[in-house]
């Protein structure tokens, strides 16, 4: 038997998030029993606690999906790190920990009563040039497209900057037309005087699965990567995400001293005991 957690990340409010499970002292499961209880749990990730190789990890982290392994994820990092620290764990250094995952070293720090994470380097970001096709995957026209740039983290994505945030909810994807796209986010500006500055949304192609994930992490690291250089989004921004959905998540966005970081609240739903 293993601790368990489910945790909600990205609300303070539990159920109104992105679900996660996590199996802590994960040590001595193989990948492939990993990859099993991942696919079982249908959760859009399930993270392994393990201890770190790297000296300067406090843990190390490995992250499924239903059907692949991640190198990075952002909710997943968020939720891991909150359930580490829950289950009486103590980072070398009171503000801040580091968390190794596939993607190398991430640090996560403090930020008042949320976790923030440094949003990693992308592996491919510029322009789209089949803007086309990607108009045709969300079934809108192409001149509604306001901008679109890759923006993969790891899992895959590709961003679409589009009007308006009403534009965004509007959406409603023709996942048969992905083709080779495995993620695609959409992204939209609220109106003065919202509570978030932009509207979020994350459609996903996870091995001819189509779903859209209620609030993502790496996304939104991703577009603030573009957003904030461009000048599009203000240094510090609230992403609101899951609104189609009937969640209430919120990102929280900001640049300081050349990185990005990705914050948000996180709350611990379940604990127990899993049969590992």
């Amino acid at each position: 038997m293993r601790t368990f957690s489910q945790v909600d990340v990205f609300t303070d409010e539990f159920m109104k998030g992105n679900a996660l499970a996590v199996v802590h002292d994960a040590k001595g499961l193989s990948t492939e029993e990993m990859a099993a209880f991942a696919n079982w749990t249908n959760l859009a990730e399930t993270t392994f606690l393990l201890p770190a190789t790297d000296p300067a990890a406090d843990y190390r982290v490995r992250i499924f999906t239903v059907s692949r392994e991640l190198p990075f994820a952002g909710h997943p990092t968020l939720g891991s790190a909150h359930a580490w620290l829950t289950a009486g764990n103590t980072p070398r250094d009171p503000d801040r920990l580091v968390q190794e995952c596939g993607a190398g070293l991430v640090e996560v720090r403090r930020d008042g009563a949320r976790l923030a994470f440094a949003a990693p380097p992308l592996l491919r970001g510029g322009p789209v040039e089949n803007v086309g096709d990607l108009a045709a995957a969300l079934a809108i026209e192409p001149e509604e497209i306001a901008d679109a740039q890759w923006a993969d983290n790891g899992p895959g994505w590709v961003a679409v900057l589009l009007r308006s945030a009403d534009a965004v909810l509007a959406v409603r994807p023709d996942y048969q037309r992905f083709g080779a796209f495995r993620g695609i986010g959409v992204v939209g500006p609220h109106p003065d005087g919202a509570d978030a500055a932009f509207e979020v949304r994350a459609f996903i192609n996870e091995g001819g699965r189509f779903e859209e994930d209620p609030v993502t992490g790496s996304l939104n690291a991703s577009i603030a990567q573009w957003l904030i250089p461009a000048g599009i989004a203000p240094q510090t921004y609230v992403a609101a995400q899951g609104t189609a959905l009937g969640r209430r998540g919120r990102v929280h966005l900001s640049q300081a001293g050349g990185e990005i970081w990705v914050g948000g609240n996180t709350v611990v739903g379940v604990t127990g005991e899993v049969a590992l």
